[in-house]
């Protein structure tokens, strides 16, 4: 799996920016704040997506989609838990495959294994059948809420 130590971490903040979320590194052992799971996973405070080296790089990715997806009176009072719906979920799921494309070494096949392995559940069994066979709710879902635009780009905004 991979980690947050193991990528290009310029690469990710340049992204993580561009939606006005600063990741902020927390000393090895130490509690992650905002962490919703706990242990070395992501946590979201306001503006700031917290991680530790050790956090994976799914955990992060998904966290700070979570922080894109979310109305601006969710993202307002955001402390740990993102809320949201089901089909909120799948869209910050599908964001999160997006991005990984976004960064060097990375890729959305490597993110694909890495969100299966820590448990992701979806319709078709796998990830990447689901990305690929079963997603356009997502897509949709993202499009409307104006984070990706009728051709499929991001466009680098908050849902407002």
């Amino acid at each position: 799996m991979l980690l947050l130590c193991d990528v290009d971490r310029a690469a990710l903040q340049d992204l993580l920016e561009r939606y006005t979320l600063r990741l902020s590194l927390v000393p090895a052992a130490q509690a992650i704040p905002g962490s919703y799971w706990g242990e070395c996973e992501a946590g979201l405070v306001g503006s700031r997506l917290f991680a530790r080296t050790d956090t994976p790089l799914h955990s992060v990715l998904h966290e700070a989609a979570h922080f894109v997806c979310m109305s601006g009176a969710r993202r307002a009072a955001l402390s740990t838990d993102a809320g949201g719906d089901d089909a909120e979920e799948n869209a910050v799921c599908y964001l999160q495959i997006i991005w990984a494309d976004l960064l060097p070494g990375v890729g959305c096949e490597r993110l694909f294994d890495d969100m299966n392995v820590w448990g992701y559940s979806f319709r078709l069994g796998c990830a990447r059948r689901w990305f690929r066979e079963d997603a356009g709710d997502a897509r949709r879902w993202l499009q409307d809420a104006a984070i990706l635009d009728a051709d499929e780009l991001l466009t680098y905004r908050l849902r407002s």
